[in-house]
């Protein structure tokens, strides 16, 4: 069997090795084995620039923008700019029938027209450290997977305790890292208090919709800008009229200059979940059953919040955030089985399991396990395909779907409420953006979709027939006709006067109960099958490792900040046909369509393609540029990344794939796969000439190197 300390010794040479391929998500802190590259490929500065300990350094102008996207400080005074996508959620927030910034857009005047965004946070990654040895030193190499998690999270508590003590006031996090062979220590510093400082309107942000998702060419300015402020000492304050802009260590630099075919191109951010490891196995359930259902049921409740959202504004506005939300992942499934399937990527799979056993059976010892890996994986995934097949309909078809089971899933089997203000808060900020009639109608749609596909029901399914002579419509009708749950004000009146009784009586609380009773139950029954993959999981990856330790492994991505780099290039999607690697300004008038929301054309940005009023930042051949395409690897988390070039300067902002490479979170394609930039100098020139906001681009450094 393996030892320990021979796995930390593999694990070493695995991430410190140089490859020549161009795909992975490198941690900036060892980006040092990748510079010999890099500088090949024009970059002009060093690993110390990247990552230091000693300096402020270009990690230090890179955030984590509220939990799921990527975001760059651009001034000494906290100005940051991420996507318009990721500031979605916020802009939506602040927006009213009266003030509907998400299709009028929102410029501030000055600083204190800034509009604070309640629960808007952003992450600074201050120090990382490889803490394998702390976390999984101790464990014995004939520990099962029960015993090695439970010795590694008891490892980890006493770590993060420590690290705590170390650095009073940090956030600190111990995410795993090649299937829980490796461990990593980061230490956030994380500031509250952000606050929207501009966001064109959607026609420009948001500028094709759901049609040109995930498509090049591509023409929307994906982007709006934020403010970090701080404390009177620079330090995470919450939000007070007396904090002032956070004075940054670090901020990026924005070039004029543009760029040219085969120029260096590098992103930093913070790229949520990729599943390079995936075994044929795990393919075999994502085509045949996770994403056939994901896309089916997200489909079908889309429909209804479409139908609801045309017919009013104000619902617009309240599903906005959730319908961009669901129809983005559900376009990505669709792109993902389509480009799975297109590029052959399970036999690819295949011969490197049948390569992986034959070198188990050949080189390594019985004891070791690697020949038990794919045995084990195949065997679980074989188990786990029907439970989690349910488990499905019941998270999408239930749990996410219908939100009425959300204040209900709360009061289940409460006997007092913790805190009541603070819940009570919660609650209003919640109801802001519920609408029961068109729950009501997901509803009656989520229950009929789930007797149809569903092996074994929730037990509501029995009150259905008994009561209301299978009639769902009806059960559905009874529910949110009675139930406080449909409104903030019945649930401020039972905190005001709460009792278990009085909650349990709801009609929607064995609603919520049967769901959630069956959601646990398959849960619990997945366990022993779940262990038995990531035991497998684990096993399979160290195992490779072994087999070619020369080769630069890159762990999959999992929200931790991450380094990728390559070239701006084109590329051509299918025979006969090319796709340049920028587009202009030009194909926004080209794709305007007043009667198609999602191609309306703001009369001010027509009026400055006819006038050619594109300033200074028109690119060499006069045109204004709008996107671009870089062979960077990325996936979501990355939304708003800082494109950077070979000098480490802003020329745009990640914000999408391109759909014929969507099977890159699986298999990195390096001739299809392309990052959607928005083109840096497009966003200033919407920010100067659109909106006339030029007082921020005062605090910006504008650069034009020859």
């Amino acid at each position: 069997m393996i030892k320990r300390t021979l796995l930390l010794a593999l694990l070493t040479v695995a991430v410190g090795a140089t490859a020549v391929a161009d795909k992975g998500m490198w941690l900036p802190s060892l980006i040092s084995s990748r510079i010999k590259d890099m500088r090949s490929k024009g970059f002009r500065l060093t690993a110390e620039d990247i990552y230091s300990i000693n300096k402020a350094s270009l990690k230090d102008a890179v955030v984590l923008f509220d939990g799921g996207c990527t975001g760059e400080i651009v001034s000494p005074e906290g100005l940051l700019l991420t996507n318009h996508h990721c500031g979605y959620d916020a802009i939506q927030a602040l927006s009213s029938v009266d003030h509907d910034y998400l299709a009028d857009g929102f410029w501030a005047e000055n600083r204190e027209g800034e509009l604070p965004a309640p629960g808007l946070k952003v992450r600074f990654v201050r120090h990382i450290i490889d803490v394998t040895p702390d976390v999984i030193g101790n464990i014995p190499s004939i520990a099962g997977e029960d015993e090695y998690m439970t010795i590694a999270e008891q490892n980890i508590a006493a770590l993060t305790k420590e690290l705590e003590a170390q650095y009073p006031g940090m956030e600190i996090i111990v995410p795993s890292f090649f299937g829980n062979n490796q461990f990593f220590a980061f230490v956030y510093e994380v500031y509250t208090d952000v606050r929207l400082v501009g966001t064109p309107p959607s026609s420009i942000g948001k500028f094709g919709g759901d049609t040109d998702n995930w498509m090049w060419p591509r023409h929307t300015g994906d982007f709006s800008i934020f403010r970090v402020y701080a404390g009177k000492d620079n330090r995470p304050a919450a939000y007070s009229k007396d904090n002032v802009p956070y004075k940054a260590e670090r901020w990026l630099d924005i070039s004029l200059k543009g760029y040219d075919e085969g120029d260096f191109a590098m992103i930093m951010g913070f790229p949520g979940s990729t599943q390079r490891y995936m075994t044929s196995y795990e393919i075999d359930d994502m085509l045949e059953v996770s994403n056939p259902q994901r896309i089916y049921i997200r489909g079908e409740r889309q429909k209804i919040l479409r139908s609801f959202m045309d017919k009013d504004q104000a619902i617009r506005i309240q599903y906005a955030a959730k319908y961009a939300q669901s129809s983005n992942y559900w376009k990505n499934s669709i792109g993902m089985s389509r480009g799975i399937g297109k590029l052959n990527v399970k036999a690819k799979k295949e011969a490197e399991e049948r390569a992986f056993t034959a070198w188990a059976e050949a080189e390594t010892l019985p004891g070791e396990r690697f020949r038990e890996a794919l045995p084990m994986i195949r065997e679980a995934c074989a188990a786990l395909t029907a439970l989690d097949a349910e488990r499905q309909w019941l998270s999408e078809g239930f749990l996410q779907a219908v939100e009425l089971l959300t204040p209900a899933r709360y009061f289940l089997d409460k006997t007092e409420i913790e805190d009541p203000e603070t819940r009570r808060t919660k609650f209003r900020e919640w109801y802001e953006d519920f609408n029961p009639e068109t729950d009501r109608k997901v509803a009656k749609r989520m229950l009929a979709l789930a007797r149809e596909h569903m092996k074994r029901l929730p037990d509501c399914y029995a009150v259905i027939d008994r009561d209301f002579g299978g009639d769902i419509d009806a059960y559905v009708d009874w529910v949110y006709d009675r139930s406080r749950f449909t409104s903030i004000e019945g649930v401020e009146a039972l905190l005001d006067d709460f009792s278990h009784e009085k909650a349990e009586a709801d009609p929607a609380m064995p609603l919520a109960r049967a769901v959630w009773e069956r959601y646990t139950e398959l849960g619990e029954q997945r366990k022993p099958l779940a262990e038995k993959f990531d035991e497998g999981h684990r096993l399979y990856i160290a195992g490779l490792m072994r087999m070619q330790p020369d080769k630069a492994w890159a762990s999959d991505a999992n929200s931790t900040i991450r380094l990728t780099y390559g070239q701006v290039l084109p590329y051509d999607p299918v025979d006969g046909v090319h796709y340049n690697y920028w587009t202009t300004l030009r194909g926004v008038m080209e794709k305007e369509n007043p009667e198609n929301r999602e191609f309306v054309v703001p009369a001010r940005l027509k009026e400055l393609y006819a006038a050619g009023d594109f300033g200074r930042y028109a690119d060499e051949d006069g045109t204004l540029h709008v996107a671009f395409l870089a062979n960077c690897d990325i996936t979501g988390g990355n939304s708003g990344s800082p494109m950077m070039n070979a000098r480490g300067e802003l020329i745009g902002l990640a914000f999408d794939g391109n759909w014929e490479a969507m099977s890159g979170d699986v298999a990195f394609e390096p001739e299809l796969q392309r990052t959607i930039v928005v083109d840096a100098r497009y966003v200033l020139f919407v920010i100067d000439k659109f909106a006339g906001a030029g007082w921020l681009l005062d605090e910006m450094e504008l650069v034009q190197q020859p």
